[in-house]
């Protein structure tokens, strides 16, 4: 696979996709760019699943401490760079069948479409929409979706900070298209132990922390280590989010005419 066309998915990052983190000594900027790099590429290698299927929960708290709970499934169809993700709300029942559906290939911008069932139609979400709330909770809609790993130069921050007992590189990840991501820069924490990302920080373009992820109770799972428990964090409005996977299943061979715009409909029954 070309590493170059290889795609991130943020929520699968917190959630899923991780792989062995390379320990380097930190060092001049010349040296730490490339180490720093090699460490990306490898996190987000590892998934080499046909397909994923993915049942979960997204635990929405305001700003009271007040909660709700809002269930999903998430499927991915293809690799990495050149897949096809779908999520489908499976409760409460005024979001019930609500579904979005990602789309990337090698070279496109990705395109996503989101159908709800009340109106009984599938938009396009527009650019200019990937920084509002998904479906109400502390994720936007670009999170939830995909972007090109080379779409972002990293550099070596710090060695060897601690996070929850274990020892991290802090990464620094800073978009090459500034018009392309609602950040202007995320600090990403990489557990040197396990290959999890275990904490970031996602900055606006004025320089502002917007956001905090957090990833706990780490499994290994088909192969692939990550977090059922991720817990996303809008510092301005004192709200958060715990996603939480319930099961994953690799190579299911789902319906192919699911991961279309035409067949978000039908995904959710």
């Amino acid at each position: 696979m070309n590493k170059n066309a290889e795609r991130v998915r943020w929520v699968a990052v917190c959630a899923l996709l991780c792989v062995p983190a390379a320990g380097f000594a930190t060092g001049a900027a010349a040296d730490s760019a490339p180490s720093a790099q090699k460490i990306m590429d490898d996190v987000y290698r590892q998934d080499t699943s046909h397909d994923i299927t993915m049942k979960a929960n997204f635990q929405v708290y305001d700003n009271q401490g007040h909660n709700a709970k809002k269930e999903f499934v998430l499927r991915r169809l293809g690799l990495p760079g050149d897949s096809k993700t779908e999520v489908v709300f499976t409760g409460p029942k005024e979001i019930r069948g609500v579904a979005l559906l990602s789309i990337t290939q090698p070279g496109v911008p990705e395109r996503q479409y989101v159908y709800t069932p009340a109106t009984q139609r599938v938009r396009d979400v527009v650019p200019r929409d990937r920084s509002a709330s998904f479906i109400g909770t502390d994720f936007t809609y670009e999170d939830i979706g995909e972007r090109v790993l080379s779409d972002y130069t990293y550099r070596t921050l710090i060695e060897n900070e601690v996070i929850d007992g274990h020892k991290c590189t802090k990464v620094e990840a800073t978009p090459v298209d500034a018009s392309r991501s609602q950040y202007k820069v995320v600090y990403l924490w990489v557990a040197k132990d396990v290959p999890v990302i275990v904490f970031a920080e996602m900055y606006d373009a004025q320089g502002q922390k917007v956001r905090v992820m957090h990833a706990t109770d780490l499994k290994h799972e088909g192969g692939v280590w990550g977090a059922r428990h991720t817990e996303m964090r809008t510092v301005a409005d004192g709200t958060r989010t715990v996603l939480t996977i319930d099961s994953v299943k690799f190579n299911t061979k789902p319906d192919l005419k699911l991961f279309t715009p035409q067949g978000l409909a039908d995904a959710g029954k």
